[in-house]
């Protein structure tokens, strides 16, 4: 069901939520379909993007948000929270247990606050080591592998990235998540690369849903973006009630 949503007539615009009351709210505004954003909820925890929480902190919230909706749920789990595949592919198959679809696993790990980008082949075989254990338990997942050049702004981020589609498309993802590419010509060109459905996020510059849609775009993701917005939102209503010494701001 969930992979089907990746070849539907339009894009597939995944709601980025982070505990019950998102889930619910992304529901009734007719989203199909919800992903976690581990950016907004290292932030509801206080901590920074980058696996600064615990796996069970995550599976804690996750078991949560997947009681509270029948919508679809896709976990954004970094790095995996393991260094080896055994720990990634047991990480995974937990998620599975209490009703994920769907997995993001990123290509770059943040080490002493700074992030870059993995070898590609050895991401390649972490993925085919995970894949085969996933098979082994008889575990199915949809496994969005997001690959981070663009993120990174890396020098010919469009080059390095198509290797690395080639590479992942070959060791088994179901789909590729390319956060922060924004021009039409890049987004075109690494549609044309693979046969798995491409993923956008939001950044200011992204074309809109049909102008992707034109461009063969599968899936939208937001990102951290909406967690941003609506604290930024009541950062600006009580900044008010300061100012005005009032509620009125609230109502």
């Amino acid at each position: 069901m969930f992979k089907s949503l990746h070849q539907a007539n339009n894009p597939l615009v995944i709601c980025n939520v982070w505990d019950v009351p998102s889930a619910k709210l992304a529901e009734k505004s007719g989203f199909l379909a919800l992903g976690t954003s581990s950016a907004a909820i290292a932030s509801t925890l206080g901590k920074e993007d980058g696996e600064n929480l615990h796996f069970e902190d995550v599976l804690f919230i996750v078991k949560a948000i997947v009681g509270s909706t029948p919508l679809p749920l896709t976990v954004d789990i970094e790095s995996g929270y393991g260094d080896t595949p055994d720990v990634i592919a047991h990480n995974i198959i937990e998620l599975v247990n209490i009703g994920v679809v769907g997995i993001n696993i990123e290509d770059s790990v943040v080490s002493q606050g700074k992030r870059a980008l993995r070898d590609s082949a050895w991401f390649a075989n972490l993925l085919i080591s995970v894949k085969k254990q996933l098979r082994d338990a008889d575990v199915e997942v949809f496994i969005n592998v997001r690959t981070d050049a663009f993120l990174l702004n890396a020098r010919e981020a469009l080059s390095v990235s198509l290797e690395r589609i080639h590479r992942y498309q070959q060791a088994g993802a179901d789909g590729i998540f390319l956060p922060c590419i924004r021009k039409p010509d890049d987004i075109k060109a690494v549609v044309a690369s693979t046969p798995l459905p491409i993923n956008v996020m939001s950044v200011p510059e992204l074309p809109c849903f049909s102008q992707l849609k034109a461009l063969g775009v599968k899936r939208i993701s937001m990102g951290n973006a909406v967690h941003e917005a609506m604290l930024a939102s009541l950062s600006s209503q009580l900044m008010a009630i300061q100012r005005e010494q009032s509620f009125h701001a609230l109502f």
